[in-house]
């Protein structure tokens, strides 16, 4: 099968060897988007606005393959520090509508600069 590899200057380029996004088919793999400013690639301040900043991101992504957020089936969450769960799940909610995406969140030691947060999905384009 044929791998599409997407990308945006609207989110963070990658940081890495890897892509920001590949397309299988109808199904969009998009890359943990941690709260990395794309104009700057300085992550932002403050826990709330660096959820917001990786949903952004992640929007920006959906949106550069063809999507949008409404086309996300699963979402995973990697978190510092899982106390501050609550103000994910608010800020979540301003970004996905119901029925929400599944969704895994898993509490970790440690994430690319130092941030608290990151975010994964996976999209599945209509045909």
């Amino acid at each position: 099968m044929a791998r599409d590899v997407i990308s945006t200057d609207q989110a963070p380029s990658a940081i890495g060897a890897y892509s920001q996004a590949t397309r299988a088919g109808n199904t969009v793999f998009i890359s943990g988007q941690i709260p990395l400013d794309p104009a700057t690639m300085e992550v932002v301040d403050g826990f709330e606005s660096q959820v917001r900043r990786c949903f952004q991101n992640l929007q920006a992504i959906c949106e550069a393959s063809g999507g949008s957020l409404e086309d996300v089936v699963r979402v995973g969450i990697f978190m510092t520090d899982l106390s501050q769960f609550p103000t994910v799940n608010e800020v979540q909610a301003e970004f996905f509508n119901e029925p929400y995406p599944a969704r895994a969140t898993v509490e970790v030691s440690g994430l690319p600069k130092g941030v608290a947060v990151e975010v994964d999905a996976i999209m599945v384009l209509g045909d």
